[in-house]
């Protein structure tokens, strides 16, 4: 498999990245003997990265990666989060999720450590977290814990509002970002035509790469959306002005304009995360064991061709008609 540089850092990581979330659940839900072979034909295929974080089934993905991981010889890149509750003791809260985390993961360190919560102009609900306090206290907390080298590296997820998120990104303070983009929301990378329509994540890539930091392509499947019309009620929607159904039409107007034929849909949308040389990596929601051959494949097919990227444009142009 294919590498690519992640930002600053050093790390020469796999295009494609192991996601262990809650949507995909492949290292939650289905028992051991499954998520071994997973992880197993993963390592084999060369992906060197697993993201994982202690809400992803409340501490039972990093559970499962701190028991399975010492039965194989390969020592993978590994990321995990931090999500803040308590506003009142930031620095406290960090602390007592981070010794946990690598409690469970059964390690003395991360090679990355991210903010998970979303940034917005005041904290509140929704794992919403002011910019102020980003700025203030989260980035403070998260540098004296990699001094401390219980994470090589930190990193945020640019996720809520996108003011908020450039303001955290033009600090130049994290080394990386995970980033919000597919087929159906392209905007971190790219101006939109007029009449587009959803969140405007516009110039959240641009910002990254001013301060060489590397960029982690999450929800290249829109919550699945993109790659299949069954449901299993696990979707979460993370950006705004989104919403299931609205994501589902707008996948079947994608695939009617690609006309792909001998790739599956998972693939089309992978191929068009690989298709962005800005991207470290491709983070990988999977659910099955044949969901993880389908992105292998796509891998090895390579980027989404300069032809089918112009027929998208005319797509967004009219959005989505």
């Amino acid at each position: 498999m294919k590498t690519r540089r992640f930002g600053r850092t050093g790390l020469e990581v796999s295009e494609l990245a192991f996601g262990a979330g809650y949507v995909g659940g492949i290292l939650i839900l289905p028992d051991d003997d499954t998520k071994h072979k997973a992880l197993r034909r993963a390592f084999d295929a060369g992906i060197n990265w697993i993201d994982t974080a202690p809400l992803y089934g409340q501490g039972k993905s990093e559970e499962a990666l701190g028991r399975l991981l010492p039965a194989f010889a390969e020592n993978p890149y590994l990321s995990t989060k931090v999500n803040v509750d308590d506003y009142k003791d930031i620095r406290g809260d960090i602390e007592r999720s981070v010794h946990a985390s690598l409690k469970r993961l059964r390690r003395d360190s991360v090679d990355l450590l991210q903010l998970h919560n979303r940034i917005a102009t005041e904290s509140g609900g929704n794992r919403t977290i002011g910019i102020k306090q980003v700025l203030d206290q989260v980035l403070p907390c998260l540098e004296r814990l990699r001094e401390q080298r219980l994470a090589r590296f930190i990193g945020l997820t640019a996720l809520g509002e996108t003011p908020c998120i450039l303001r955290a990104i033009e600090s130049g303070r994290f080394d990386s970002a995970q980033v919000y983009y597919n087929l159906l929301n392209p905007s971190a990378a790219r101006r939109m035509p007029a009449g587009w329509t959803g969140q405007d994540f516009g110039g959240v890539m641009d910002a990254c790469k001013r301060h060489d930091m590397a960029i982690m392509n999450i929800r290249i499947f829109a919550a699945g959306a993109l790659a299949t019309d069954a449901r299993h009620g696990r979707e979460v929607q993370l950006a705004q002005d989104a919403d299931l159904d609205t994501e589902k039409n707008r996948s079947a107007a994608v695939f009617r304009a690609l006309k792909r034929e001998g790739e599956t849909r998972a693939q089309t949308a992978v191929r068009f995360g690989l298709a962005n040389p800005d991207v470290s990596c491709v983070v990988l929601g999977l659910a099955e064991l044949s969901h993880l051959e389908e992105a292998i494949g796509a891998q090895a097919m390579g980027a989404l061709p300069p032809e089918s990227l112009k027929k998208l444009e005319a797509l967004y142009a009219s959005n989505f008609a």
